[in-house]
């Protein structure tokens, strides 16, 4: 049965730019603070590597209860049995993922118009993650995506959508009337001084854009 998924806060790892001494540390200091889903995002990661890490998140976010999923890499994703799995615009198709995957795993898509979105969601994806919207450092070759069309996106798919891209506290109030479900963020949590509550806080401001 597929999991149920809060995409409240949504973490993307990235050890280059963590504070914290290995990254199962981040990620665990991350759910405290409250993180609701964990994406194991590691380019510059060689596949035995990347194995390992996976494996030793993923009895993190099991500890926790937390949702697990694999950027890219279908194969790892199978490995270590995690919950998904999230693709770019120019890796394997969803629908080919869900082929793979089975009907019970998790598949995310990378858009930044609704056009894209709406393909993702008529693929078979369970979520959208929208993106650069504030402009980011830890991805290159990203696409802004206004304000304007973040709403359109809202409105154009009926699938969760996630907003990515140098999303911090202070930016969280612009996002207010996008219909967002929730935030993806890198460098705000982990690399912050202390990881928990930067992830508090990052949570608060969430849930302060869907009060009424």
């Amino acid at each position: 049965m597929k999991p149920r998924v809060d995409y409240s806060l949504y973490l993307c790892t990235d050890r280059e730019l963590m504070t914290s001494d290995t990254i199962e540390e981040g990620v665990e200091l991350a759910i405290k603070g409250g993180v609701t889903i964990v994406q194991l995002r590691e380019k510059n990661c060689l596949g035995k590597e990347f194995l390992r890490i996976a494996r030793s998140v993923k009895e993190v976010t099991d500890a926790y209860e937390i949702p697990l999923i694999i950027n890219d890499r279908i194969d790892i994703a199978v490995a270590v049995d995690a919950d998904g799995v999230h693709l770019g615009q120019k890796d394997i198709p969803s629908g080919v993922a869900r082929e793979m995957l089975g009907k019970h795993k998790i598949i995310g898509v990378s858009a930044y118009n609704a056009e894209l979105a709406l393909r993702a969601q008529k693929d078979g994806a369970d979520y959208i993650g929208v993106g650069d919207v504030f402009g980011t450092s830890t991805k290159a070759d990203t696409h802004h995506v206004s304000y304007e069309e973040l709403v359109k996106i809202r409105k154009t798919v009926k699938i969760p959508i996630v907003a990515i891209g140098g999303v911090k506290p202070e930016l969280m109030p612009r996002l207010a009337g996008t219909g967002v479900d929730g935030v993806a963020v890198v460098s705000a949590v982990l690399g912050a001084k202390n990881i928990t509550e930067a992830a508090e806080e990052m949570l608060c401001q969430m849930q302060k854009l869907r009060l009424p």
